[in-house]
C-alpha cells in the first residue's frame, strides 16, 4: 500500500517490539520505521534484522535505529518496552508488570512531554501504562491496545463456538485488559442478529488463551502486533472503522470502543445490560485503585541523545 505517513516509531527491541516492528514493515504504513531501544546497539541490531525482512518482502519501509528525541518528528510511535522481571502470578497476571515497567514508561513520557502525535501503548498493564504516559507527557492521543486484542480473541472464540466466519461476528470486550475484562454479550451480533453467547466458555477461553500461548512460546507477541497495526491504520486515517482501545473514560482510563473517521475518534460505548454495567464499574474501580498505588514508583530514563 502507499505509505500514509513519513515515519512511525517503535520503542522496545524485545520479543514484542521485534514482532511489532516486523508487522509494521510488512504493513507499509510509513516510509521509515524508527527503532528505539535501551542501547544504540540493540536498536541497530533490530533495524538490521528488519531491513533484511524489508528486502525479502520487497517492502518500502526503511528501518532505522533512532533515539527518543527523533520520535518527536514521527506522526505516531508504539511503546513496547518491558523491564526484566519474573512473573509468577496466577491471577491478575498483567498487573505483575506495574513495579517493573512503570519507571521506564514514566521516563519515556517525560522525554516526550508535549508530543502531539499518536502513541500506541503495548506495555502491560496496558490500561495503567496508557494513563501514566498520557498524564506524564500531556500527549492528547495515547491509546492502549489491550481491549482491541481482547475483542479480536472474543470474536474469534465466538465464531469457533457458533461455527460461523469471524467476519460476521460483531462484539466488544471492554474495561480492563485483564481479569476484569467485560464481555459485551448483550450487544453481540452474528450476521446482524443478536445471539445467545455461551459466556462461561467464552470467559474460560479469554482467560486461558494468553497463558497457553506464553507457556508454549514464552510470550504473546503476534496478537499484540496485529492489534497495533489495525489500530494504527485507524489512528493515522488510512481507513475508517472501530477499535476497542484504552483511553481516558470519565476519571479513569480503560478500554472502550472508538469510532475513527479520517483519524479522528469518538467514543462509541455499546448499550450494556445491568450485569455488564456493574462489571464495567468494578473494572474502573479496580484500575483506579491500582493506578493510585502505582503513582509512588520512581522513574528510570531511556537514552535521549543521538546514536554515535
Amino acid at each position: 500500500m502507499t505509505a500514509v505517513v513519513p515515519a512511525v516509531g517503535v520503542v522496545g527491541a524485545g520479543a514484542v517490539g521485534q514482532t511489532v516492528g516486523g508487522a509494521l514493515v510488512a504493513a507499509g504504513l510509513s516510509d521509515r520505521l524508527l527503532v528505539v531501544s535501551r542501547t544504540p546497539a540493540q536498536a541497530a541490531a533490530l533495524a538490521d534484522d528488519l531491513d533484511d525482512m524489508r528486502a525479502a518482502l520487497g517492502s518500502s519501509v526503511l528501518p532505522t535505529p533512532a533515539t527518543v528525541d527523533e520520535l518527536r518528528h514521527c506522526p505516531a510511535f508504539v511503546v513496547a518496552v518491558r523491564a526484566q522481571f519474573t512473573n509468577d502470578r496466577s491471577r491478575d497476571v498483567r498487573m505483575a508488570g506495574v513495579q517493573a515497567n512503570a519507571p521506564a514508561v514514566r521516563a519515556l513520557a517525560a522525554q516526550m512531554r508535549g508530543y502531539q502525535g499518536t502513541v500506541l501503548m503495548v506495555t502491560n498493564p496496558v490500561d495503567l501504562m496508557t494513563r501514566l504516559f498520557a498524564e506524564e507527557s500531556g500527549c492528547p492521543r495515547v491509546f492502549g491496545i489491550g481491549s482491541n486484542l481482547d475483542s479480536a480473541r472474543y470474536r474469534l472464540t465466538l465464531a469457533r463456538l457458533l461455527d460461523v466466519p469471524v467476519a460476521v461476528v460483531r462484539g466488544h470486550v471492554i474495561g480492563e485488559h485483564g481479569d476484569s475484562a467485560v464481555v459485551c454479550a448483550s450487544s453481540t451480533t452474528v450476521n446482524g442478529h443478536p445471539v445467545p453467547v455461551p459466556l462461561q466458555e467464552v470467559r474460560d477461553e479469554l482467560a486461558g488463551r494468553p497463558g497457553r500461548i506464553s507457556a508454549g512460546i514464552g510470550r504473546t507477541r503476534c496478537g499484540p502486533a496485529g492489534a497495533v497495526v489495525s489500530a494504527l491504520r485507524l489512528a493515522l486515517g488510512a481507513e475508517d472503522g472501530m477499535a476497542e482501545l484504552s483511553v481516558p473514560y470519565r476519571e479513569d482510563c480503560c478500554g472502550i470502543p472508538l469510532r475513527f473517521t479520517s483519524g479522528r475518534h469518538l467514543p462509541f460505548l455499546p448499550p450494556l445490560d445491568d450485569t455488564e454495567a456493574r462489571q464495567l464499574e468494578a473494572a474502573r474501580t479496580k484500575l483506579r485503585a491500582a493506578y493510585q498505588a502505582m503513582r509512588g514508583i520512581p522513574s528510570q530514563s531511556l537514552p535521549s541523545g543521538r546514536n554515535s
